[in-house]
């Protein structure tokens, strides 16, 4: 997968837009509650008994109380970069929780190779710019056939505002999501097996771009590329890109698409150093004399 410098996420900006949004986020997190839905549904029929189970990008932690209802015998972990995130999460936990907060960047997880039975990203991977940094190290901490899944965006995610930012100028604002192809090939990459993955459509719609704005910025989801053009924030440059979204509204409504990507995979367990060669000692048999 490429690493784009116009893919780069400014790491520092994606924490201070998600500490901002905190305390609106649940107020306006429907499309992470449609992907939440979904991955829980294609979870239902996986048999697994998690002894620890990792939400990684928990934001304020309905993930983590919905997986620690799930697994009842498992301890929960909710990571997030933000901190405001997950006081937000610690608010709705009750007095018996087996749930814990953890602030980290899922691209350094502070965490013991192989320690993590099942790991849970809702939304993540398009807040960690490429994504093969955050598979190594959930390759790294999950166990041998320990379970990965994940939603994220695909590349026809945002193209109404892509679309409307380049009448403006042709510096990037938006950022490039890769394809459910490029993803399984990451996960491989990084040592995680057998990724299925998947797509589903879901369109929101807003009644002008100042509606859509206002969302955008009460869940931190704003411009945070590392090579953005600041001056798009000039008001003549804003306005000039809002009222080329307004011009595709249908009857009265803009209309947003989002191409959801649904995969799961697993864990391989320890990765061999390059040259070496590992073998079950149940298949070296005695030498003969």
């Amino acid at each position: 997968m490429s690493n784009d410098d116009n893919s780069i996420l400014n790491r520092n900006d994606v924490r201070r837009r998600f500490d901002s949004a905190a305390a609106r986020f649940d107020s306006v997190d429907f499309v992470h509650t449609a992907t939440r839905d979904g991955l829980m549904r294609r979870l239902a029929p996986m048999l697994i008994e998690p002894r620890t189970v990792l939400d990684l990008g928990a934001a304020t932690g309905t993930a983590t109380r919905l997986l620690a209802r799930r697994f009842r015998r498992a301890n929960v972990l909710a990571v997030d970069l933000s901190h405001n995130m997950l006081e937000q999460a610690g608010k709705k936990q009750g007095w018996f929780s087996r749930t814990s907060a953890v602030q980290a960047d899922a691209t350094a997880l502070p965490f013991a190779d192989q320690c993590i039975d099942f790991v849970f990203a809702n939304l993540l991977l398009p807040w960690v710019g490429n994504p093969s940094r955050a598979f190594s190290e959930i390759s790294r901490v999950l166990v041998k056939d320990g379970l990965f899944a994940f939603a994220t965006l695909g590349p026809d995610s945002l193209s109404e505002i892509r679309h409307a930012c380049q009448c403006v100028d042709t510096h990037a604002h938006v950022n490039m999501f890769p394809d459910m192809h490029d993803i399984g090939d990451a996960a491989i990459q990084a040592g995680l097996r057998d990724p299925v993955l998947d797509v589903d459509r879901l369109a929101v719609t807003y009644r002008n771009a100042d509606a859509l704005f206002q969302d955008l910025t009460a869940m931190g989801a704003r411009n945070s590329l590392l090579r953005r053009n600041r001056s798009l924030s000039a008001p003549k440059r804003f306005k000039a890109m809002t009222a080329a979204l307004d011009g595709l509204r249908d009857n009265g409504l803009l209309t947003l698409e989002l191409e959801l990507v649904f995969g799961h995979c697993w864990g391989s367990g320890p990765r061999s150093v390059d040259g070496e060669f590992r073998v079950p000692a149940g298949r070296i048999r005695q030498r003969n004399r």
